[in-house]
C-alpha cells in the first residue's frame, strides 16, 4: 500500500496531484479552487442548501435529507444496530431486510439521534479572551467553563436544539455549531446484511466492490414525519467517469497537522494497543458465536464492526511505518520550525513533553476512563447514571463536558433508549475485558483488587449482569429522574459497582485533561500561528466529526476502473460466504440490466465518519451514497495522495433500481424522485 505523502510534499506537487485534497469548512470553502480545477464554483446558496440537506447521526455517521417529508439516506452499517435491535429470533431482520409497507409501519430506532446543522458562529475571540494567560489545569477549567457558557446560551434549554463549541486548527479557532436535533428516527428500509456487506472482510476497503450498503430512515417531530423543505434532490442520472462530485459529511478525525512526536505515539502506543485488543476480542466473539444461531444473530453485527476496525487501524499503522513517511514529516517539521516566528518555536518542545506524559498515562486512561476494562453497555448506562447524579449538583461550568446543560438531552436519550440487550453477550464481553484489565495491570495492582476482589472475571461479570435491573429501560428512566434526590431503595448492584470504580477513572481523566489535553490545546494555538505565518492563512483544519465538504471526480487508479456493474456482482458471486447473492437478488436478476453501475470510486478526500454521506453532482443533487474508501485511503488519517486515495460509493442509479425491482419499495423510490 502506498502511504500518503507528507503535506509539504503535496504543497509542492502539481495542481492536479493535489487538487482534490481537503475536508473543507462550509464557511470557508475554496470555491475559486474548484472553479479553477473544474470550471464550476459553488455559490453561497448552493452551500447553504447542501449544508441544510446534510445530517449527522450521533453514533458516528453521516446522512442526508432526500425528501420533503423527512426521509433520510444513510448506510446500512450506520443503522445496523437499529435493525439488530428491532430483530427477534422469529423476525431476523439482519437476514431478511426490512421495508416498511406504509408510514405507520416505520419502526423507531431507539439509539439513533440525527442532527441538522442550522448555523455556524465564530466564537474564537470569546474563547481566547476567556483562556488568555492560563495554562494547565487553569486553562482547562476556563476553557470548559467558556464552552459550557456559550453552548448553554445557544441551546436555551430547548431539547430540540444541540449546540457544540468545536476546536479547529488544534485550538487556534473555535466555532459554535447549532443543530436542529431529531430524537425520533424511524426505520424505513434496510437490505439484507449479506447484500450490504457483500464480499465481507476480504472486500472491505477494496475496489472493485459490490456492496449495497444503503438504508433509509425518517425523521419525526411530535409523532409526525418532519417537514424538511431543505432536502437534497435526486439527480435524474447517476455519476459517470470524469464527473465533478462533492461529498458533504462528517469526517471523524484526522491528524495531518500533528507533530512528529504525536505521530510516533500513534505508531508505537495507541495503534498497537487497539489492534491487539480488537484482535483478541474478535477471537473471543467468534468463539462465543460458534455453533449457536441465536448468539450469531445478536453478535454478528458487532463482529463485523470489530473486523472493520481492525482493518482500518492496521491500514493506519502501515502508513506510519511505511519507509520514509516519518522521515519526510521530520524534514517538514524542521523546515517549519526554522521559519516560524520565534515566539512559537517552544510549542514543539511543549507538545513533546505532553506526549511523553500521554505515553505514560495512555493504558491506564483507556482501561479506567476509556471503558476498555468495562466493555458492557449496561456498565456504560450505570456509569452515566452515577455520574449524572453527581454532576447535576454542580454549576453548569464545573461539570464534565458531556454533562453540561446543552449535552444532557442527548445523554438522556442514550440512557433511556429501549433497545434490547443480550445479557449473555454482556457477560461474555465484560468477563473478557475484566480479564484484560487483570492481565495488563497485574493481579497485585490496587485498582484490579478493588475491581475483582476475590472473584474471577467470569464470576464478577455474571454477578453484575445477572444481578442488575438496568436492562429494563423503565428502571433507567426512573433512576435518571431521581438523580440527586434521596434514594428510597437498595442501590442496583451494577450502579453501586460503577460508583465504586469511578473515583479512579475520574482521577486519571483529570490528570489527562490537565497534563496532556490542556497543553496540547494551548500549544496548538502556537503551532497554528506558526503554520499561518509560514504557509499562509488558507487551508482546512483536521477533521472533528463536524460537517465538511470535499470535491473530486469519478476516477479510477492504475488499471482499476471507477465503476462496477450489476453484471459484475453476479460474476463475482461464488455461492459461498461472503460472496453470496441473496435469494431476493437472484429472483430479480432477469429484471436488472447487467450494465447498471453498482459501486463508484472517486478522488474525494474522506475519512471514517463520512460513511452515509451523499455523493453530489455540480447541481448539488444526489448521484450516490458514500460507504467506504479503498486501502490506500486508510493512510488518509495522516495525509492525502490523489494518485490512489479513493472514496467508494453506492451508485445512485443502482439504489433506485434495487428499491423498485429487488425489494418492491416503489414508494421510497417515488419519494426520492419527487
Amino acid at each position: 500500500m502506498r502511504t500518503a505523502l507528507p503535506a509539504v510534499v503535496l504543497l509542492l506537487a502539481s495542481g492536479s496531484a493535489r487538487a482534490d485534497e481537503g475536508m473543507w469548512l462550509f464557511n470557508d470553502f475554496p470555491s475559486d479552487a474548484v472553479k479553477k480545477a473544474y470550471g464550476f464554483a459553488p455559490d453561497q446558496a448552493w452551500l447553504d442548501r447542501v449544508r441544510l440537506g446534510s445530517v449527522r447521526l450521533a453514533n458516528g455517521c453521516s446522512a442526508s435529507i432526500v425528501s420533503p417529508d423527512g426521509l433520510v439516506m444513510t448506510n446500512h452499517h450506520c443503522i445496523r444496530a437499529c435493525v439488530e435491535d428491532l430483530s427477534t429470533k422469529e423476525r431476523p431482520l439482519l437476514e431478511t431486510g426490512f421495508a416498511a409497507t406504509s408510514r405507520d409501519a416505520e419502526e423507531k430506532c431507539a439509539k439513533v439521534e440525527a442532527n441538522q446543522l442550522v448555523a455556524i458562529t465564530d466564537v474564537t475571540q470569546a474563547v481566547l479572551d476567556a483562556t488568555k494567560g492560563a495554562s494547565g489545569a487553569d486553562y482547562q477549567a476556563k476553557l470548559k467553563a467558556e464552552q459550557a457558557k456559550l453552548e448553554s446560551a445557544c441551546a436555551k434549554g430547548d431539547a430540540s436544539r444541540r449546540c457544540d463549541v468545536v476546536s479547529l486548527f488544534h485550538g487556534a479557532r473555535f466555532h459554535l455549531y447549532e443543530y436542529r436535533r431529531f430524537q425520533d428516527v424511524r426505520l424505513v428500509f434496510a437490505p439484507e446484511f449479506q447484500m450490504a456487506t457483500f464480499g465481507g472482510d476480504p472486500d472491505n476497503f477494496n475496489f472493485p466492490r459490490y456492496g449495497f450498503d444503503a438504508a433509509f430512515v425518517r425523521l419525526y417531530v411530535d409523532g409526525k414525519p418532519a417537514a424538511t423543505p431543505e432536502r437534497l434532490k435526486w439527480a435524474p442520472q447517476g455519476a459517470k467517469e470524469g464527473d465533478l462530485v462533492f461529498v458533504s459529511g462528517h469526517p471523524g478525525g484526522t491528524e495531518r497537522s500533528q507533530t512528529v512526536a504525536q505521530l510516533e505515539l500513534q505508531r508505537d502506543v495507541v495503534l498497537p494497543f487497539f489492534l491487539l485488543s480488537l484482535a483478541e476480542y474478535r477471537g473471543r466473539l467468534s468463539e462465543w458465536m460458534k455453533h449457536d444461531p441465536e448468539r450469531e444473530r445478536v453478535a454478528k453485527s458487532r463482529l463485523r464492526s470489530v473486523e472493520n476496525g481492525l482493518k482500518a487501524l492496521r491500514g493506519r499503522r502501515e502508513a506510519l511505518v511505511a519507509p520514509g513517511f516519518l522521515d519526510g514529516k521530520r524534514e517538514e517539521e524542521a523546515r517549519l520550525k526554522a521559519a516560524a516566528p520565534e515566539a512559537t518555536r517552544g510549542a514543539w518542545d511543549a507538545v513533546a513533553k505532553a506526549v511523553d506524559r500521554q505515553r505514560a498515562l495512555f493504558v491506564e486512561y483507556q482501561l479506567k476512563e476509556g471503558g476498555q476494562a468495562f466493555q458492557s453497555d449496561l456498565f456504560q448506562y450505570a456509569r452515566a447514571l452515577a455520574r449524572y447524579a453527581a454532576e447535576v449538583k454542580l454549576p453548569n461550568e464545573k461539570r464534565l463536558r458531556e454533562y453540561s446543560d446543552a449535552k444532557l438531552p442527548a445523554l438522556k436519550q442514550q440512557v433511556e433508549n429501549t433497545a434490547p440487550i443480550s445479557k449473555d453477550l454482556e457477560k461474555a464481553s465484560l468477563a473478557w475485558s475484566l480479564s484484560k484489565l487483570r492481565e495488563t495491570l497485574g493481579a497485585d495492582d490496587a485498582f484490579v483488587k478493588k475491581v475483582l476482589g476475590k472473584k474471577s472475571p467470569e464470576a464478577l461479570a455474571a454477578e453484575l449482569i445477572d444481578g442488575t435491573s438496568l436492562a429494563d429501560p423503565a428502571v433507567r428512566k426512573a433512576l435518571w429522574a431521581q438523580a440527586g434526590k434521596p434514594q428510597t431503595r437498595q442501590e442496583d448492584v451494577l450502579l453501586a459497582f460503577a460508583r465504586r470504580v469511578d473515583a479512579d477513572a475520574r482521577a486519571v481523566r483529570t490528570r489527562w485533561e490537565d497534563e496532556v489535553d490542556a497543553v496540547l490545546k494551548k500549544n496548538g494555538e502556537l503551532l497554528a500561528e506558526a503554520r499561518r505565518a509560514v504557509q499562509g492563512a488558507t487551508g482546512y483544519p483536521d477533521a472533528t466529526f463536524t460537517l465538511r465538504l470535499s470535491f473530486g471526480q469519478v476516477r479510477g487508479w492504475g488499471a482499476v476502473k471507477p465503476l462496477t456493474t450489476v453484471g459484475g456482482l453476479f460474476e463475482r458471486a461464488t455461492g459461498a460466504p461472503p460472496f453470496v447473492v441473496t435469494p431476493r437478488w437472484e429472483a430479480a436478476r432477469a429484471k436488472l440490466p447487467p450494465g447498471t453501475p453498482f459501486n463508484v470510486a472517486t478522488t474525494n478526500d474522506i475519512i471514517g465518519g463520512n460513511s452515509g454521506s451523499p455523493l453530489l453532482d455540480r447541481k448539488g443533487d444526489v448521484v450516490g451514497l458514500v460507504f467506504d474508501g479503498n486501502l490506500p485511503s486508510l493512510g488518509g488519517r495522516y495525509g492525502y495522495d490523489a494518485r490512489d486515495n479513493r472514496t467508494v460509493a453506492v451508485h445512485g442509479d443502482l439504489i433506485l433500481l434495487a428499491l423498485e425491482r429487488v425489494y418492491g419499495a416503489k414508494a421510497v423510490a417515488d419519494e426520492l424522485r419527487r
